[in-house]
């Protein structure tokens, strides 16, 4: 919300002579992540824009092409399990959702109130979290509960650069992404749209039949890949 940087922003810009700079910190898989933003019109709460961002971890964050590629050259290729093909882009909001989890057990109603989300994106996130194994869902009457699973404790224990790859074995464990991988690491290049849902067409998927459908969901091939790929620079 821009208020939380807009209002402590106006407070000190009215009592201090020195300029005022605004920094947000978010804190989410081990790294420490600051943006600084600005207000371009000071009387104008929707003049922010983005100055710079900077990311920090007190751990070993180094990962290798190498590390991705020894990933997939040892994983072993699962059964899709009988859980809709996610459509969830961010693979971090998948992992922060996990963090969420960590302590306690939470509802739907919970998880779409602690992130601001629609209960739709809830349930695209959870079930894209139980897709990986990472949570379990039970009920409580109609309304489903999730925690996390002993996987996903186990995952979320480990250092840095071990979570990383863990992660990264959970979704290249999945035919669709494994093949798309190869395919850029042979190219160089990301697969287009089309060629992305021919090899969703040919991995066995849960549940999804219509072209539109395929469409759609391939968007989350695209973007957990470059978050795998990601790591290497970050």
């Amino acid at each position: 919300m821009v208020r939380q940087l807009y209002y402590p922003f106006r407070v000190w810009q009215s009592r201090v002579t020195k300029p005022v700079r605004s920094l947000f910190l978010v804190y989410s898989n081990g790294v420490y992540r600051l943006y600084e933003y600005a207000f371009q019109d000071i009387n104008n709460y929707n003049s922010l824009v983005l100055v710079g961002q900077k990311n920090y971890s007190v751990e070993d964050t180094a990962i290798e092409i190498t590390d991705i590629q020894a990933v997939l050259q040892k994983v072993m290729i699962a059964t899709e399990p009988q859980i809709p093909f996610p459509q969830a882009d961010s693979f971090e909001r998948v992992i922060n959702i996990c963090e969420l989890l960590s302590e306690q057990e939470l509802s739907r109603n919970d998880v779409t109130e602690q992130y601001a989300f629609d209960v739709r994106q809830t349930n695209y996130y959870t079930d894209a979290a139980r897709y990986l194994g990472l949570l379990e869902k039970r009920k409580d009457g109609i309304m489903p509960i999730y925690r996390l699973s002993d996987m996903g404790k186990r995952i979320l224990g480990l250092k840095y650069k071990q979570r990383q790859l863990a992660y990264c074995n959970l979704i290249l464990s999945h035919k669709a992404f494994c093949d798309t991988l190869r395919k850029y690491l042979e190219s160089g290049n990301m697969s287009s749209t089309g060629e992305i849902v021919q090899i969703m067409k040919a991995s066995n998927l849960y549940n999804v039949g219509s072209e539109s459908t395929f469409e759609r969901r391939s968007s989350t091939i695209k973007g957990w890949l470059n978050w795998i790929l990601g790591l290497v620079n970050e």
